[in-house]
């Protein structure tokens, strides 16, 4: 299984240019990318400049992350989110990258399951129309909150399932996993290939609804039974990739290169129990 760096974990201090370095030095395949780190970066370099990077490096880019709020947008905020996705396919097809998280939207109101499944399928659809004709993939994010619209596991499925789509798929994020209580069952009696990206995290021991991002902890030092969800993964065949992602701020004001290495170290050491990685 390759190993990922999803730049949420240094988010507050550092920039792509960074973390890009560091991962290099310390041996992660790859990066997930964040759309503002990227728009940061292009201020006083160019695609090109990234795009030479990857080419004379070790790691490579694996996604974007993300669009964030797709579904039951008003017209002006649709609008935003597919400019974004122009920007994120665009740039993606310089530096082959080809994967992008995208993000149901909170508090939607009154909306019924079925009716946040038929927004979701329909969205889903329009955005991954276009991203096709540049090779990109969507990878629907469900969030483990009470107030997010798609928040399990299985809703999530259920939704890539109608979608029914080579480049749509989901992100198994081991916190949201946990956070809402989603059924080790319904991960069971998925197929792996519909599970685009793998974020490995750790958790306090709270309530199911009570989690926040910031109550986060690195993969081990936590709650979540990481093993149990490891193991199913073993037993569905997936073996892609797994990205460490964390938004505790206590890690954010660690020193940068403290935070790349602690979490390798920290991923390697649940992970290689049940997949070789570098």
């Amino acid at each position: 299984m390759k190993l990922c760096f999803n730049q949420a974990t240094t988010m507050k201090h550092s920039n792509l240019e960074t973390d890009l370095a560091l991962c290099e030095k310390h041996g992660y395949d790859f990066i997930e990318i964040r759309l503002d780190k990227l728009k940061d970066y292009l201020t006083t370099h160019s695609l090109d400049d990234l795009a030479a990077f990857f080419k004379r490096s070790r790691i490579k880019p694996y996604a974007f992350n993300a669009l964030e709020f797709i579904t039951f947008r008003d017209a002006a905020g649709y609008q935003e989110i597919k400019e974004n996705l122009k920007f994120l396919c665009e740039a993606g097809a310089r530096i082959d990258c080809h994967k992008t998280v995208v993000v149901p939207t909170f508090d939607v109101g009154g909306y019924t399951r079925n009716q946040i499944k038929e927004e979701s399928i329909k969205v889903l659809n329009e955005l991954a129309d276009f991203a096709a004709k540049y090779g990109m993939k969507l990878a629907y994010e469900f969030v483990g909150y009470p107030n997010c619209s798609v928040n399990t596991f299985g809703q999530t499925y259920e939704i890539v399932k109608a979608v029914n789509r080579d480049n749509v798929g989901m992100v198994l994020d081991c916190f949201h996993f946990h956070a809402m209580g989603s059924r080790i069952e319904d991960l069971r009696q998925a197929d792996a290939s519909k599970i685009f990206i793998f974020h490995i995290d750790d958790a306090e021991d709270l309530p199911v609804g009570a989690l926040r991002d910031d109550k986060r902890l690195w993969p081990g030092d936590g709650a979540i039974n990481l093993d149990l969800i490891l193991q199913t993964l073993k037993e569905i065949g997936y073996s892609e990739m797994v990205s460490v992602e964390l938004f505790r701020p206590e890690y954010w004001d660690w020193d940068i290169e403290k935070t790349v290495k602690t979490g390798k170290e920290k991923t390697k050491a649940v992970v290689s129990k049940y997949f070789a990685i570098g």
